[in-house]
């Protein structure tokens, strides 16, 4: 077994990989690959330049969710993301569905992106799109994780899963762009994802990806400076 996973530490979909690589205890190196500036040799692994990418041994495979799902079934012996049965299975999956593509373009490319990367790109912050993100459209969605939670520690089953790590994946993007889950109103969300932060796996990510967030908040702050 020799696993390489390509992509960018503070991207949510590199980060929802890795945390399913902790959580069953595979070795892999990472490769650093910016996502939109790909070098040519990785549109070989992956030709839509997107990350991440994961190389096992020959094989080569893209979309972060297919590459959880392959681990989850190559590596049978170790610890289960997807559920006990196919419902569970069916629930999972469709949660993390739900994190890629209704949260993601929200918490990571709608705040996280204006609010960080732009400016350390020296392009300016779309302030309203935040604030439309945040007060409109994002509210709908956490009332909606909020139903899903109730009581329970996981969204499925009683044990952590992969719909727990996709949507904590895209809340800590959230938070890299300076907002939380307001607990007052969706309390229980935000108790699940004050947990998840708990996790060694998480945790063991988090201050790497708390520092390189930082430096893109000062390379925003001088490339605003006049002169």
């Amino acid at each position: 077994m020799s696993l390489t996973l390509f992509g960018a530490q503070l991207s949510p979909f590199v980060r929802k990989v890795r945390l399913c690589l902790l959580e069953k205890s595979l070795d892999y190196r990472l490769e650093v690959v910016m996502p939109f500036t790909p070098p040519e040799w990785y549109l070989q692994l992956n030709p839509l330049g997107r990350i991440p990418a994961l190389k096992d041994d020959e094989l080569c495979l893209a979309d972060s969710s297919v590459i959880c799902q392959y681990l989850e079934e190559a590596y049978a012996d170790t610890t289960r993301l997807y559920g006990n049965d196919a419902p569970q299975r069916a629930q999972i999956r469709w949660l993390e569905k739900y994190a890629d593509y209704e949260l993601a373009p929200l918490t990571t490319f709608g705040i996280f992106r204006n609010r960080i990367l732009k400016p350390s790109m020296g392009h300016t912050c779309n302030e309203d799109g935040v604030q439309a993100a945040l007060n409109e459209k994002l509210p709908p969605h956490f009332d909606y994780l909020e139903r899903q939670l109730g009581q329970n520690d996981y969204f499925v089953g009683s044990q952590l899963s992969l719909a727990d790590i996709a949507i904590t994946c895209q809340l800590i993007n959230l938070e890299h762009g300076a907002e939380q889950v307001d607990a007052s109103r969706w309390p229980a969300l935000a108790a699940h994802f004050a947990r998840m932060k708990t996790l060694a796996s998480v945790a063991s990510l988090l201050p790497e990806e708390q520092r390189m967030n930082a430096k893109l908040i000062e390379m925003g702050k001088r490339v605003q400076q006049p002169g």
